[in-house]
């Protein structure tokens, strides 16, 4: 079961409240903000929507 489109929807980017994309493995979730660019994990399922937890990617 993966992240639902509905709920892709409606997640924003804790940091810069901008759009996040998933990934072709639907394992991480990525903010489409290039001066931004954090990645966040998808666990068991559930969007790690931390700051703590996510990583730069650009």
């Amino acid at each position: 079961m993966a992240v639902s489109p509905e709920l892709l929807e409606i997640l924003r980017c804790p940091k810069c409240r901008s759009k996040v994309e998933i990934d072709a493995e639907e394992t991480r979730l990525k903010c489409v903000n290039p001066e931004c660019s954090l990645v966040y994990p998808i666990r068991d399922d559930i969007p790690v929507m931390l700051i703590d937890e996510a990583t730069v990617e650009k």
